[in-house]
C-alpha cells in the first residue's frame, strides 16, 4: 500500500469517526421510546431552524464560490461562469431552493409518522437516522453547484493561462 493510499484511508476513517460522534450527539438523539404524533412533530420542528442555518451556511459557501469564480472568469475570460443572466434569477433560485428544502424537511416527520404506524419497532430509530442522513444529504446537495462551478471555472482559467 502506498503512503497516499494509507493517508486517504486515514482521512476517510477519521471522517467516519467524526460522523459517528456527531450522530450520537444530543442534537440527533431522542429520549422518548414511543413518541406520539405531536412529540414526533415537535422533535422535528425544534430542529428546523438549526437545519435551515446549516443548509443556509452551505448555500452561502456555494454562492460565494460561484460569485468569486464568475468574477474571476469574467475578468480573465470575458464570461461570468456560474452567474445567471440576469443575476436576479439567482435570488429566485435561492428562494425556491429554500422553500423546497423545507417541504422535503416536512416530509421527514411525515415519513417518520408513517413508519411508526406501519413498523412500530423500526419507527423508534427512524426519525433520528433519517434526520441525520437528510441533513447530511441536504448540506452536500447544497454544496454541489458551488463545487461544480468552481471546478469548471478553475479548469477554464487553467487552460486559458496554460495556453498563453
Amino acid at each position: 500500500m502506498t503512503t497516499q493510499t494509507a493517508q486517504g484511508i486515514g482521512i476517510v476513517s477519521a471522517l467516519f469517526a467524526r460522523l459517528q460522534q456527531l450522530a450520537s450527539s444530543g442534537f440527533f438523539s431522542r429520549d422518548v421510546s414511543n413518541p406520539g404524533v405531536w412529540q414526533t412533530i415537535s422533535w422535528w420542528e425544534v430542529r428546523r431552524i438549526p437545519y435551515n442555518l446549516l443548509v443556509g451556511a452551505a448555500g452561502f459557501v456555494t454562492c460565494a464560490a460561484s460569485v468569486v469564480t464568475g468574477l474571476l472568469c469574467e475578468h480573465f475570460l470575458g464570461d461570468p461562469i456560474g452567474i445567471p443572466n440576469p443575476p436576479i434569477f439567482a435570488f429566485f433560485a435561492v428562494a425556491a431552493y429554500g422553500i423546497m428544502a423545507n417541504v422535503c424537511y416536512t416530509g421527514g416527520w411525515a415519513a417518520e409518522l408513517l413508519v411508526q404506524r406501519i413498523w412500530p419497532e423500526e419507527g423508534k430509530a427512524f426519525g433520528r437516522i433519517s434526520f441525520f442522513l437528510g441533513l447530511t444529504f441536504s448540506i452536500l446537495l447544497t454544496l454541489v453547484p458551488g463545487v461544480l462551478v468552481a471546478t469548471v471555472g478553475g479548469l477554464l482559467l487553467l487552460t486559458n493561462f496554460a495556453g498563453k
